[in-house]
């Protein structure tokens, strides 16, 4: 695999003496352009990533499933078990509970704004003025020693405890190459309500001319947070629709009746 440096070389130079005088509308087109082109980003149906989380000192693989039209989910492999989390067919959300081995659908306001999600395939860049989007430039910030654009995404409201609150997140592109390392955004719920969720974004490497991050940590700023390593990305792969159905329970045989 190329790295994204060599890809863009050529790229680069063109913009480096226009570097201060970005836009969020130009930074966000060259960050499509450099990683693939805004036409295959649109081509693109689906992506699969296998990845492995260190827990403890033990390896979980771990696969995550991205289609167009929002649906998604992330299977993990524990102890022989394969259990799925935020599976989402489109209409219904639903997880494994971990206790109890089966499978339990998201309340309405879960499932509702996951649909706000559904238009975000495969990046929420992709057709954020069609979503009525908006990006603003907030400056340049230094992140751990790199120099990065910083872009306030502001998508629809999404709705908490049936009230509906912003629904923001700010990325952090690298000036050099034009693409996020970092993304933050306020946690609206849980334990972590109110603190400012953090994922990092490393090791870009191209996939069938497109680029993705191969490593990615997440957590809360300012802390450590939990880093998961990408095997392999695979573009547009076939998968079973009925991986996404929520599997209801068999009936059970009527008493007398056939077994």
């Amino acid at each position: 695999m190329k790295t994204l440096k060599l890809l863009t070389l050529a790229l680069l130079i063109g913009f480096a003496s226009s570097v201060n005088a970005q836009t969020a509308d130009e930074i966000i087109a060259n960050y499509l352009e450099n990683t693939g082109g805004a036409d295959n980003w649109k081509k693109l149906n689906g992506v699969k990533m296998s990845a492995k989380v260190n827990q403890q000192g033990m390896e979980i693989p771990i696969e995550i499933v991205q289609l167009k039209g929002g649906k998604q989910m992330t299977v993990i492999n524990f102890q022989g078990k394969e259990l799925k989390q935020g599976v989402f067919n489109g209409e219904t959300l639903w997880s494994t509970n971990f206790m109890t081995q089966k499978a339990e659908k998201s309340d309405k306001e879960a499932t509702d704004n996951m649909m706000l999600e559904k238009n975000d395939f495969p990046d929420p860049f992709l057709y954020y003025k069609e979503n009525n989007y908006t990006v603003e430039l907030l400056g340049k910030e230094d992140i751990e020693g790199t120099e990065t654009f910083k872009i306030k995404l502001v998508k629809e409201p999404m709705t908490v405890d049936g009230n509906k609150e912003e629904n923001i997140s700010f990325y952090y592109f690298d000036t050099e190459n034009f693409i996020p390392i970092v993304m933050h955004s306020e946690m609206k719920s849980g334990q972590f309500k109110g603190q400012m969720s953090e994922a990092k974004f490393s090791d870009y490497q191209e996939v069938d001319g497109m680029y993705f991050p191969f490593s990615m940590t997440q957590g809360l700023k300012g802390q450590p947070g939990q880093a998961i390593t990408f095997d392999s990305i695979e573009l547009n792969p076939e998968v079973d629709p009925k991986a996404f159905e929520f599997p209801e329970e068999e009936a059970a045989p009527a008493e007398g009746g056939e077994k």
